[in-house]
């Protein structure tokens, strides 16, 4: 099969390597395409290896068909089903062998496109709002960098139980799309206070890709016993938070990443999923937004466009 391997360099190059070897517990996947994610991009500069055993090639989500089902893989999977997966990795492929448990069907009415964007960012906004933060109906959640995949599919989600939701974009394009989604405040955080939003609607939870400077700046905004979800640091590892106020306001500051669940975690997660939101889903009511399809040779075209931080929602990459 062909992948998309990482050279020493930081390019990218489409070679041919070895099929998967399928173990007694996992199934064979034929992929017909794989969603970019954020992560992809800290792995190809080096800072995000893959979790031992996983293919070292990018790629954390993808739809497929399955191919081959091993003795003992869970989930009653058969040959010629259409499925979606997480990954830990190994997704910029032809193929991927991964355990049963981490499938889940492409729900009904929906694109192999779409089914590929839906794993990773649905998994993520499911871990952090509801187990972490245990979101309920009348929460304000805080959600950065709305218009991105995370955000969008955050944003659905929370809305969806009930939640009122504040997100920041870099651009009028971007304030649009998020409030499309659902998003009740947009704030530009380019051109608008952030702070004196928060202000005035003090959050109850925060999902925060960015971190740096503005958690410590933001942190104690928060409604009395606040729960800040620290899933990325894309804005920079360091900050300084008031502790005397996250004492007396019950502020918790959780740090929180999917792929690096035990893979039990993960297989509750996707079950939830299928039971909770896949009928959210299939009716309608939450799609994902695809912004872009490349082929999955021109993978470093695709992650210019994520590098320039131009797309709304999903990029996909396509298998021929």
């Amino acid at each position: 099969m062909h992948v998309i391997k990482i050279n020493d360099d930081q390019s990218l190059s489409w070679i041919e390597v070895p099929d998967p070897v399928m173990h007694d517990n996992e199934v064979l996947i034929k992929i017909k395409c794989a969603a970019m994610n954020r992560a992809d991009l800290l792995q190809r500069a080096g800072n995000y290896p893959p979790p031992p055993g996983s293919p070292e090639w990018m790629g954390l989500e993808v739809s497929g068909i399955v191919e081959a089902v091993g003795a003992d893989a869970v989930g009653g999977w058969k040959v010629g089903d259409a499925v979606c997966a997480l990954l830990g990795g190994g997704g910029y492929a032809e193929k991927v062998a991964v355990d049963g448990s981490m499938l889940l069907p492409v729900p009904k009415g929906v694109s192999m496109i779409e089914a590929a964007a839906l794993p990773e960012v649905y998994a993520t906004s499911f871990l952090n709002l509801q187990f972490e933060a245990g979101i309920k109906a009348g929460d304000t959640v805080f959600i950065q960098a709305g218009a991105s995949g995370l955000g969008i599919a955050a944003t659905q989600l929370a809305k969806a139980w009930g939640a009122k939701v504040i997100t920041t974009v870099s651009n009028d394009r971007k304030a649009e799309a998020s409030r499309k989604v659902g998003a009740d405040i947009v704030v530009n955080r380019k051109t608008e206070d952030v702070g004196a939003v928060l202000d005035a609607n003090p959050p109850n939870i925060v999902l925060d890709c960015v971190g740096g400077e503005g958690l410590g700046k933001y942190f104690n905004k928060m409604a009395h016993g606040g729960r800040w979800i620290l899933i990325a640091t894309l804005g920079g590892g360091e900050t300084t938070i008031d502790l005397r106020k996250t004492l007396t306001k019950n502020l918790r500051l959780i740090g929180s990443t999917l792929r690096s669940r035990p893979p039990a975690m993960k297989a509750w997660v996707l079950g939830q999923l299928r039971e909770k939101v896949w009928p959210l889903v299939e009716s309608g009511q939450i799609r994902p937004v695809i912004y872009a399809t490349y082929p999955l040779r021109e993978a470093a075209a695709a992650q210019q466009i994520m590098l320039n931080q131009e797309n709304i929602g999903k990029i996909v990459l396509t298998v021929d």
